[in-house]
């Protein structure tokens, strides 16, 4: 498979960190602080830094361009061309060969509704698919392809959970079932493109939501199948909105260019969020990083209320 890491060079470093949005939409201001960690963390350790577009999925027209507007507007930079996850398609198709060769993988026939209806199996975790078509005869696989039911292609897994170490939250061991590595419409799914990416790119540090971190054992799990290096994982926590869900675009003005049709500068939106993080008076990235300190980043989710950004701050 062809995932060997890039020699490092002048333009590449040898271990980098990412951020990879999905171009769905306009980043809000939660989307946009896990950036910035991101960066922190990557350049507070000498590693490069990489965006990558999710683009397998949902894909709005001229979402990517704004995101990547609003991340140069913050000030934050990168290292060499954005990568499309849709023109890497080569690279997932030639680790699913690699898993198929090894007699890894097995045809789903299953619909949504009948997986969500299904029982968990026996001996998996609370959740797992229970592996309905694991153990299909031949006869029964050619019936479901006659019936013209597209087939996902699922991982064969030998173990029912796996444990990773969080740079923040030490030791995690959490769920590792069948998991979807091609979906029935033939596109490679979240889970198996992120894993190849992660290792072709030299990505050595991933800085995420918490809220990813469920599927962190997942990922890891398929990495070492593949013989593949883990990265160092960091899952910070996510910004809520003032009723404790997690923020989304619904809950006001909360991206950049909603904070601009209010009069806020980007570098007010930058010194707001380096406040969040224990940081006040920060209105550049650069002066940001020179007081980051790891030990220092806050546990608990940030509250947010998007009326209260107006509100007076050490900020201009």
């Amino acid at each position: 498979m062809p995932t060997d890491l890039v020699p490092a060079t002048a333009e590449r470093p040898a271990g980098s960190g990412r951020f990879a949005p999905s171009p769905s939409g306009d980043l809000h201001l939660g989307n946009l602080r896990t950036a910035l960690l991101a960066w922190l963390f990557a350049r507070s350790t000498g590693r490069g830094f990489l965006l990558r577009m999710e683009d397998l999925d949902r894909v709005k027209a001229g979402a990517a361009e704004r995101q990547l507007e609003d991340l140069a507007a913050l000030g934050l930079d990168w290292d060499g061309p954005v990568e499309w996850q849709s023109r890497r398609l080569p690279l997932y198709e030639a680790a699913i060969e690699r898993l198929t060769a090894a007699g890894l993988t097995y045809e789903c026939f299953c619909t949504r509704k009948e997986i969500q209806q299904a029982v968990t199996a026996p001996h998996g975790p609370m959740g797992a698919y229970p592996g309905t078509c694991r153990n299909l005869t031949d006869h029964e696989i050619r019936q479901r392809r006659d019936e013209g039911r597209p087939a996902a292609l699922r991982l064969r897994a030998a173990v029912t959970e796996f444990t990773v170490t969080d740079r923040l939250l030490g030791e995690y061991r959490g769920a590792v079932d069948d998991l979807v590595l091609r979906r029935g419409d033939g596109t490679p799914a979240y889970n198996l493109a992120v894993v190849v990416d992660d290792a072709d790119q030299g990505i050595d540090q991933v800085v995420r939501g918490d809220d990813l971190l469920p599927s962190t054992p997942r990922q890891a799990y398929l990495a070492t199948l593949l013989g593949l290096p883990l990265p160092e994982y960091a899952h910070v926590p996510l910004v809520l909105n003032t009723s404790g869900q997690r923020l989304a675009k619904r809950d006001g003005a909360v991206t950049l260019r909603d904070r601009a049709a209010l009069g806020e500068s980007p570098q007010h939106v930058l010194c707001v969020l380096a406040d969040s993080l224990g940081y006040a008076g920060a209105i550049t990235p650069s002066g940001l990083l020179e007081r980051f300190r790891l030990e220092n980043l806050p546990q608990e989710p940030w509250r947010l209320d998007p009326d209260g950004l107006l509100q007076p701050r050490k900020c201009p």
